[in-house]
């Protein structure tokens, strides 16, 4: 059975305090684009969203360290590097949804590839196919020579 969050806070970090500081210790400016509320603070966050929050920044600092590679490796995959607007659109994007979109670039590269490597293998087996004798019009062959 699925625990609950608090059960997964309690588990791990022992309170929700201990939570919010080990997720303020990982949202550096490297990362984090803050979004936060001043008067309400990451302490009014559920524990949920706190989690997924942790979750997010561990894996991507884990994987690639700051936000600009982040940013890099999805104009990489997406064969847009030289579009500057693409990219001042995505240095804007919270770490989640830049996450998530790596994620899918990646799987459509690696579909694309696959789909590129088998296509030559299928056309090698096929033998040329003769093309058929152009067949003359009625109206040129009434027509006398």
């Amino acid at each position: 059975m699925k625990k609950t969050p608090l059960a997964r806070v309690k588990e791990q970090f022992e309170s929700k305090d201990k939570l919010v500081a080990a997720v303020q210790g990982l949202a550096t400016d490297a990362l984090w684009i803050d979004r936060v509320s001043d008067a309400k603070g990451l302490g009014r966050i559920s524990n949920a969203k706190l989690l997924r929050l942790f979750d997010v920044l561990t894996d991507a600092k884990k994987q690639f360290g700051n936000r600009e590679k982040l940013v890099a490796s999805i104009l990489d995959l997406e064969k847009r590097g030289k579009d500057a607007g693409y990219k001042t659109r995505l240095e804007g994007y919270p770490l989640p949804r830049l996450l998530d979109m790596q994620r899918a670039s990646s799987r459509r590269a690696k579909h694309a590839e696959a789909k590129a490597a088998a296509k030559p293998k299928a056309e090698a087996k096929k033998p040329a196919a003769k093309k058929p004798a152009a067949k003359k019009s009625k109206a040129r062959a009434a027509q006398p020579s």
